[in-house]
């Protein structure tokens, strides 16, 4: 099995079952597709909830599993050996038109196919779904992952379209590895969301990595298309993807689950889930830019932004990627302008050549933080740390840094540096920093949430902040269990 081949537990297929309406499992009519099939599972679960809700319009048993299975169930798998599995738990036996298959097919695949699929290469990459050539064209004897929902041609897609599947439910494969440094993958999850909306079903169903919250490598289109689509009447959201999915390991952000109606456009039911239902709430999604997930913290953003209203923010602050022009993997010089490089290397020089210096920071009091504050945390449940002594710096006029560093804030003053420190360093404006947060990196338009007072005078704590916006005691015990202390800042990174 490949590493985007997640397979959904029974409990969560029918979580996501139940969002749909029920009458739907009592209609001999209904079609349901699964196009990422793995396991088999929406389509074991749906066939159960059929058998149950059809025994009044098709009493004889035999004749309603036969039914079901043959005008109700299709799916597409992903691979030939999921194709397989699936039709072992569907159909009770991987050759549907064997005498061992509760229902007999004419040919072997029933109606859960697979199709070999080869990727539609240019300049080096997939077409269609962006996949590297040099990691994914590998032969004939092994799995070419072009998937066959999206990478079908008209002709297939007419043919979908025109059965006319009433609900499109599944867990899609969710990256594939590219050809970019270390371990670098790419979203493609989206696409298979993009494509089942063009089928144009009644209602549409995935679960799917949660990180196109805030958009990102592949996904900043996806996320303003979802945000904006009124007929999403229903997000389920896990912070730990742990409590989805229990063996999975390194699925940065969560995960989510959604009910698309198309025929009914309004606010969406938003659920913030732990073990159990932690809230509620009915609220559009495309409020922010970026969306935020917790219930709670929403309310306690708007207060902030109550206060603020058209001041500026940090986003309007924070430097841009290379604040100076250097990469990451900059190679120190023997002299030249002093240059913090990641902790590993400290401050050594980078040439005066290569350094750029549009927003006129050199010369300034600095305040660098990483890009990467949280490096290994992919828990958001856990309370976060983000900035703390240990991972910033207070750097001087004529220093400068590489890309692994942002200038959070430069002043002619370092007094005013250190009181910027202050505010920062309180867990209200972490907290607000959290709210955009759902991968490794820190990007200046995470600040979007966080006030800019212009000019740093005083020192700040929780406590002035609290009382200047209006923070409740019920509101800080939240803010509180969901950012470390300064002095713990490390223990969690």
């Amino acid at each position: 099995l490949s590493s985007d081949e997640v397979f959904t537990p029974p409990e969560i297929a029918n979580s996501m079952l139940d969002m749909l309406p029920q009458e739907l499992f009592k209609s001999p009519d209904t079609k349901f597709l699964d196009p990422g099939c793995k396991s088999g599972v929406f389509l074991r679960e749906i066939a159960k909830r059929l058998n149950e809700g059809l025994k009044d319009k098709i009493p004889n048993v035999e004749q309603r599993m036969d039914h079901i299975m043959k005008n109700q169930l299709f799916a597409i798998a992903i691979t030939q050996i999921t194709g397989l599995m699936s039709r072992r738990s569907v159909y009770c036996s991987k050759d549907a038109s064997s005498r061992f298959s509760i229902t007999r097919f004419e040919n072997s695949d029933g109606n859960i196919r697979y199709r070999r699929i080869e990727h539609t290469w240019e300049n080096g990459r997939c077409a269609i779904c962006g996949a590297s050539k040099d990691v994914q064209d590998r032969g004939e004897e092994l799995e070419s992952h072009a998937y066959e929902f999206i990478h079908m041609d008209k002709a297939t897609e007419k043919e979908l379209k025109d059965m006319k599947f009433d609900v499109i439910i599944g867990n899609p494969p969710y990256q594939l590895e590219d050809s970019g440094n270390g371990r670098s993958a790419k979203p493609i999850y989206q696409l298979f969301v993009e494509q089942a909306k063009k089928l144009n079903p009644r209602y549409l169903s995935m679960i799917i990595p949660a990180r196109w919250f805030s958009g990102g490598k592949g996904l900043d289109d996806f996320r303003k298309n979802m945000l904006k689509d009124k007929r999403i009447r229903k997000l389920v959201d896990y912070e730990n993807y742990k409590d989805v999915f229990p063996g999975l390991g390194g699925l940065a952000g969560g995960a989510c689950y959604f009910l698309w109606d198309r025929d009914n456009k309004g606010l969406c039911e938003v659920v913030n889930m732990t073990n159990i239902v932690q809230s509620i709430a009915l609220r559009p999604l495309d409020e922010f830019e970026v969306f935020i997930r917790q219930n709670k913290a929403l309310t306690i953003v708007h207060k902030v932004l109550d206060w603020n209203k058209s001041k500026k923010t940090l986003a309007e602050v924070v430097s841009p990627r290379k604040p100076f022009g250097l990469a990451t993997n900059y190679e120190p010089a023997e002299k030249g302008i002093p240059c913090y490089f990641i902790q590993k290397i400290g401050l050594k020089y980078a040439k005066k050549s290569d350094v750029q210096d549009n927003n006129n920071f050199i010369n300034k009091w600095k305040f660098l933080a990483p890009k990467s504050p949280i490096a290994g945390q992919t828990d958001f449940s856990k309370p976060v740390g983000f900035y703390y002594d240990g991972n910033t710096r207070i750097a001087p006029p004529g220093t400068c840094c590489t890309e692994s560093f942002l200038v959070l804030f430069a002043s002619e003053s370092e007094k005013e540096v250190k009181f910027f420190k202050t505010y920062l360093f309180t867990k209200i404006v972490r907290f607000l920093l959290l709210q955009c947060v759902v991968s490794q990196d820190i990007t200046r338009e995470k600040f979007f949430f966080v006030p800019d007072f212009g000019q740093y005078i005083t020192t700040y704590t929780d406590k002035k902040l609290r009382s200047l916006w209006g923070i409740s005691e019920d509101e800080w015990q939240y803010i509180d269990s969901r950012i470390t202390d300064i002095e713990k800042g490390g223990e969690d990174e």
